[in-house]
């Protein structure tokens, strides 16, 4: 694993650890979720409402163990390819990118629904931002979803993930997952790699 991989994958597992001591976890959910906008009362003396820094807190949360696992292991298999070919600096810009495009795209479908209020945690807007680069720099590379366990290319594999999702957030099927926050993570991801691409052409 490159550098950049190795700390995200730390950071996380640490931000992990940190949940699961007593109180402390229910103070970060409070404090460093995502949540809507507004003002929202969730305890006697309590409320919960967005703020700037969730954008980026929130993706260091997660909501259990096979969420982060899952994450991390994505974030192993895909991001050492990827760091590989953008460089360090060049990876944690691209991941960057893609956690707040997603937190913003997620800011934008929690804060206009009507149902209950609830926080939204996971790295996972970065993480497919990192699996659409993986599809985009090796499209032919062979990889095996956990399901269904049927080998196909990145490029089909990426795609039709985002279709998937696509699907899922405009129905409102799979509910409790962001769909939009990893759809958004995907287009922050591009934009990045599209606009480096064009000041590359044009030198």
């Amino acid at each position: 694993m490159g550098p950049a991989t190795r700390i995200l994958i730390g950071a996380n597992v640490a931000v992990f650890a940190l949940e699961n001591i007593g109180s402390l976890g229910n103070a970060l959910f409070l404090n460093f979720a995502l949540w809507p906008l507004g003002s929202f009362r969730v305890g006697p003396d309590t409320f919960v409402g967005f703020h700037v820094w969730q954008l980026v807190t929130s993706a260091f949360l997660h909501g259990g163990f096979t969420h982060i696992l899952l994450n991390m292991l994505a974030l192993w298999m895909f991001g050492r390819d990827v760091e590989r070919i953008l460089g360090t600096s060049g990876f944690l810009a691209l991941y960057a990118a893609a956690v707040l495009s997603g937190s913003l795209a997620q800011l934008a479908v929690i804060s206009m629904s009507h149902g209950p209020v609830y926080p939204t945690v996971g790295a996972s807007g970065g993480v497919f931002g990192v699996l659409l680069a993986f599809g985009m720099f090796f499209p032919r590379r062979i990889v095996m979803p956990v399901f269904p366990p049927i080998p196909m290319p990145a490029w089909l594999f990426v795609t039709a993930y985002a279709a998937i999702e696509l699907v899922n957030g405009v129905f409102g099927t799979q509910q409790g997952i962001a769909h939009f926050a990893h759809l958004g993570g995907m287009v922050g991801a591009f934009l990045v790699l599209w606009l480096g691409r064009r000041r590359t052409s044009a030198r």
